[in-house]
C-alpha cells in the first residue's frame, strides 16, 4: 500500500477545488495517499476547466506531459474528469489515447468504481451525467486542519447567460438539502474550522426547487453555529439577490460584509445580449439598496471586454458605469468564444486587438478608483483575520477583513491563523492595506 499515491490537478474555479478534495476523500477510502511528487502517482487526475480558452490549452499541455509518464510506467491510471470532461466526453480519447477514464462533472461519487473497473479491464471508460446535470450523491471531503475550507450549496446552473458553457457541463440547478449543508459546517465547526466560503453558480436561487428553503433562511441557520468566525458565498446574480437576503447580511454576526455583485457589463444592449436578465437602472437601484443597508460594505464585480457587438459608445457606457458605481475591486476578462454557447455565433466578433486595448482602459479606470477607496482607510482600525505569514516574508503576517480587504502587518504578538485582530492601517495600495498589528 506505501506505493499507493494520487495527484491531482486542479484547473478553473473553487467548485472545482471543492471536488477535487471530495475525490481525494474517495481515493484515500481505498488506501491511497495524496503526493506532490507527480513521478510517485499511480493514479493521476486531472480536474478540467473549459470557461475559457486558455484553461483547455493548460490542460492539453498537461495530458501530453503526462503521456511520457504513462510510457515509463505503463500501471499510471489517467482520468480526466470536470467541465472539459463533460464536454468532450469521447473525444478526449481520440486526442490522448493514453487517458484511462473520463468522468463526467456529477459522477464523481462514482470515482472508486470506475477505478477498480479500470484496475480489471484496463479499457477505456466514459461515465458522463446526465443532460440536466443530475444532483450528485453525498462525497464529503476529509476532515479539515484548514482555517477556512469550501462548502457546495448548489450544482449547475438555469441561467444560460449566452457567453456561459456552464449550464451545459454542470446540467440544471440542483440545491443541496439544508440540513447537509448543516451538517457539514457543524462538522467542520469542531475541527477548528473558522471560515466557510459557500459556493454555487448562482447562490441566490439557492433552494428554490426545495420546500420552505431559501438563501436567507440558509444563511441565518449558519450563522448561528458556534466556532465559525466567518460565512462568505460566491457567486451571486445580481437578479436574485432579495431583500431578505440583505436583511440577514445587515443583522448577522458572522455572514461577511462583502458583495459580490457580477454587473458584466454597462450597456443595456450588451446585457440583453448576454441574457443577464437585468437592466442597468435595475443594477443601480440594487447597489443603492445594498449599501443603504450596509454601509461599510466593500462591493466587487466581474466584467467581460470584447462581447460580440460590442462597439466604442457601448464600452463608454461601461466606463461610465464604473465610475459611477466605484467598485472596490473588478475581476475583468476578455471575452473568450466558447463553442456551443449562443454568443460563439454571433455576428461581429471583436477583434483581439481591440478587446486587449479595452481591457487595459478599463483597468486603469478601475485601479485608480480602488486606490482612492482604500486610501480612505489610512489611520482606521479594522478587524482581520489571520490567514498567516505572507508568501514572501515569514515576519510579515497577512489576513482579510470581513469585507474582503487583505492586510499585510509585522508579527510582534502571538497571534496564530484564525484569531481576530486588529490592525491600524498607515499605507494603502491598490490590492492591499499595511499597517501594525494592535497589541494588548
Amino acid at each position: 500500500m506505501e506505493h499507493n499515491r494520487y495527484k491531482v490537478f486542479t484547473y478553473g474555479c473553487q467548485m472545482n477545488e471543492s471536488d477535487s478534495l471530495r475525490m481525494g476523500t474517495q481515493l484515500e477510502q481505498l488506501g491511497y495517499k495524496s503526493t506532490e511528487n507527480l513521478e510517485d502517482a499511480t493514479i493521476i487526475l486531472i480536474n478540467t476547466c473549459c470557461v475559457r480558452e486558455s484553461a483547455e490549452k493548460k490542460i492539453h499541455g498537461k495530458i501530453g506531459e503526462i503521456k511520457n509518464l504513462k510510457r515509463k510506467n505503463p500501471e499510471i491510471i489517467l482520468g480526466v474528469v470536470g467541465c472539459m470532461a463533460q464536454k468532450e466526453g469521447e473525444k478526449l480519447f481520440r486526442k490522448a489515447p493514453h487517458i484511462d477514464f473520463v468522468l463526467g462533472t456529477n459522477k464523481i461519487h462514482e470515482l472508486n468504481n470506475v477505478i477498480n473497473d479500470i484496475k480489471m479491464s484496463r479499457h477505456h471508460m466514459t461515465n458522463l451525467a446526465p443532460d440536466d446535470g443530475g444532483m450528485p450523491q453525498e462525497v464529503l471531503p476529509p476532515t479539515s486542519d484548514a482555517l477556512s475550507v469550501w462548502v457546495p450549496i448548489t450544482y449547475g446552473c438555469n441561467n444560460f447567460c449566452t457567453y456561459c458553457i456552464v449550464p451545459y457541463v454542470r446540467g440544471r440547478e440542483h440545491s443541496r438539502p439544508m440540513s447537509a449543508i448543516i451538517d457539514e459546517v457543524q462538522n467542520y465547526s469542531k475541527t477548528g474550522v473558522k471560515e466557510v466560503t459557500l459556493l454555487g453558480q448562482n447562490v441566490n436561487s439557492y433552494g428554490k426547487e426545495l420546500t420552505d428553503t431559501s438563501f436567507a433562511k440558509l444563511l441565518y441557520e449558519l450563522d448561528k453555529i458556534d466556532g465559525i468566525e466567518r460565512v462568505r458565498y460566491m457567486t451571486s446574480h445580481p437578479r436574485d439577490l432579495s431583500d431578505e437576503v440583505i436583511d440577514v447580511i445587515r443583522n448577522s454576526r458572522h455572514i461577511c460584509s462583502h458583495f459580490h455583485l457580477p454587473v458584466q457589463h454597462g450597456s443595456d444592449r450588451i446585457l440583453k445580449a448576454m441574457n443577464r436578465g437585468y437592466t442597468i437602472e435595475n443594477y443601480r437601484n440594487l447597489i443603492k439598496k445594498v449599501r443603504t443597508a450596509v454601509p461599510d460594505c466593500s462591493l466587487t464585480t466581474d466584467i467581460i471586454v470584447g462581447f460580440p457587438g460590442e462597439t466604442d459608445e457601448d464600452f463608454k457606457d461601461m466606463l461610465e458605469f464604473i465610475k459611477e458605481m466605484r467598485y472596490d475591486a473588478a475581476y475583468t476578462f476578455l471575452y473568450s468564444k466558447r463553442s456551443g454557447t449562443p454568443a460563439a455565433t454571433m455576428e461581429n466578433q471583436v477583434e483581439e486587438k481591440v478587446k486587449k486595448e479595452r481591457l487595459n482602459k478599463l483597468m486603469a479606470v478601475q485601479n485608480e478608483i480602488s486606490l482612492e477607496i482604500n486610501k480612505k482607510l489610512e489611520g482606521s482600525v479594522v478587524e482581520v483575520m489571520v490567514e498567516g505569514p505572507s508568501r514572501t516574508d515569514e515576519a510579515v503576517y497577512t489576513g482579510r477583513t470581513s469585507n474582503n480587504k487583505i492586510v499585510l502587518w509585522e508579527k510582534r504578538g502571538q497571534e496564530q491563523a484564525g484569531d481576530l485582530v486588529q490592525v491600524k492601517i498607515n499605507h494603502a495600495q491598490t490590492w492591499v492595506l499595511k499597517g501594525d498589528a494592535i497589541y494588548g
